[in-house]
């Protein structure tokens, strides 16, 4: 997402507490990221070919996107600028102009860890402030609370999905995460009408909720809609096509490359291509 430029720099932040000492924090941060990175379909710039996410240690070095298992194939998301191990970490975006500082402040529980982002004036933001939403999602808490009995290999997200359409979708999933615990209602915050991403893991598995749009009878009855993730999605949406099903929209790219379809019933069904690995 590209924001336009500004007059003046602006900055947006969130923090989380976990229950360790700085240092440990920061370790997990920096050496831990393919654990904690939670592998949903809108969370590389190219879901498609993502297979991990890596940071090198030191100043100058760089936040990675894997697309293979060494860094021949990456795309370079940043340029480390500050490396103080347990207190400060900052790296300048190399897909934008965006600047971040993580910082790492004893608590009497733990770590109190602050990610900010800076749009500096006149500035483009093309993604560099996600690693605000990111960490303010729970993902990096979540994995400091289960690191000790977890295993330490990344958890791929599963083939099925579902998306689930709300009129009021914050609100939804604050309801969802408190009554059902599929998550802290504190991490879902913003504008119900808004069209924003909001995902639960359940299991391996994305639970995805929408802004229900009624403009007309036909959207207004969409509810749910799976989420099938497959290896070849050109040769799938051929053989679909050829077999009766009705596309609704075809192959487009928001960082995962997905089309949607109508089965014979009229129910819509949503076909992203799978990663490596998955």
């Amino acid at each position: 997402m590209t924001t336009p430029e500004s007059q003046s720099a602006r900055s947006v932040s969130s923090d989380v507490t976990v229950g360790v000492d700085p240092d440990t924090a920061f370790a997990v941060f920096t050496d831990e990221i393919d654990l904690w990175w939670v592998r949903g379909p809108i969370n590389f710039y190219d879901a498609a070919r993502a297979i991990g996410m890596r940071c090198e240690p030191g100043v100058g070095g760089r936040l990675l996107e894997l697309y293979s298992e060494d860094d021949g194939d990456a795309l370079e998301l940043g340029r480390i600028t500050i490396w103080r191990p347990g207190v400060l970490l900052a790296w300048e975006s190399s897909v934008d102009d965006v600047q971040t500082q993580v910082r790492f402040e004893q608590t009497a529980s733990g770590t109190k860890v602050t990610v900010t982002a800076t749009i500096p004036a006149g500035g483009l933001d093309k993604g560099g402030t996600s690693w605000v939403r990111v960490h303010g999602r729970g993902w990096f808490r979540t994995w400091c609370a289960r690191r000790d009995t977890a295993l330490r290999v990344p958890v791929e997200t599963g083939r099925l999905g579902v998306a689930v359409y709300y009129p009021r979708p914050v609100t939804a999933a604050r309801w969802l995460a408190e009554a059902f615990g599929l998550g802290s209602p504190d991490d879902f915050t913003g504008d119900d009408d808004k069209q924003q991403w909001i995902e639960f893991k359940v299991g391996n598995c994305s639970v995805m909720l929408f802004r229900r749009e009624a403009d007309s009878e036909l959207e207004a009855a969409i509810t749910h809609v799976p989420w099938v993730y497959v290896d070849d999605l050109d040769a799938h949406v051929d053989h679909a096509r050829r077999h009766g099903a009705t596309i609704v929209s075809e192959i487009h790219q928001y960082g995962y490359r997905s089309y949607e379809a109508a089965d014979p019933a009229g129910y819509r069904w949503t076909f992203v291509q799978a990663r490596p690995g998955m």
